[in-house]
């Protein structure tokens, strides 16, 4: 029979463990809010990209965003346009690039994955 002092100790021993374990993090990936499908943006101007913080984890394995523009799918990670913002803030102002008018693009945020907003257009100004 297990004496009471060896029964403590193991306890003793396991909770110890157990605040030795690595916190547990989470992947967080926020819906675009804004920009939405068909909205028109003019190269220049200011935005708000806007993204839904409500169901962020407690622990998230990487809080820093960045925000990038990509066409087709293909995300022009030379040109970001916002970096090192707290991802919870649920949103980054962004100015406008040049580029291209009549092919359709989207923002992706990063800070755990990539999420990519509703397709919309750019146009000159």
């Amino acid at each position: 029979m297990i004496s009471f002092t060896t029964f403590i100790l193991t306890l003793l021993a396991l909770f110890s463990l157990s605040l030795s374990a690595p916190t547990r993090r989470d992947v967080f990936v926020p819906p675009i809010m804004y920009p939405q499908a068909g909205v028109v943006w003019m190269a220049g101007h200011h935005h708000n990209v806007t993204w839904k913080t409500d169901d962020a984890p407690v622990q998230i394995t990487n809080g820093i965003g960045r925000v990038y523009l990509a066409t087709n799918s293909i995300i022009d990670l030379d040109h970001p346009l916002a970096t090192g913002f707290d991802i919870l803030d649920g949103r980054v102002a962004i100015q406008v690039p040049s580029v291209a008018t009549g092919q359709n693009y989207s923002v992706v945020l990063f800070g755990d994955s990539g999420n990519y907003s509703p397709q919309f257009t750019i146009i000159g100004q």
